[in-house]
């Protein structure tokens, strides 16, 4: 399950680093279309935060924490859900 939840990070890391690449290339041209920024903010939820200066590592570190957590929910109701006789009382 370690190993589920590591790469749930992994992948949270690099669709963050594919949106700030994408940033840098087109930034003086990036046009926000809704569509895209819908798009930004369910795949880095950081995104939401447009108020505050946040650094490139904080994105990295905050979409990897949160693909973590999202992994460990998932991996753990997967676990109960095809292994139900382990977890009854």
């Amino acid at each position: 399950m370690r190993n589920r939840i590591a790469m749930w990070a992994v992948v949270g890391f690099i669709v963050a680093g594919c949106w700030v690449l994408y940033v840098f290339t087109t930034w003086p041209f990036t046009n926000w279309m809704q569509g895209l920024r819908l798009l930004a903010g369910i795949t880095c939820p950081i995104t939401f935060v447009r108020h505050h200066p946040i650094s490139l590592y904080t994105v990295l570190i905050a979409n990897t924490a949160t693909y973590a957590l999202v992994g460990l929910i998932v991996e753990t109701l997967r676990q109960h859900r095809t292994n139900p006789q382990v977890h009854r009382l």
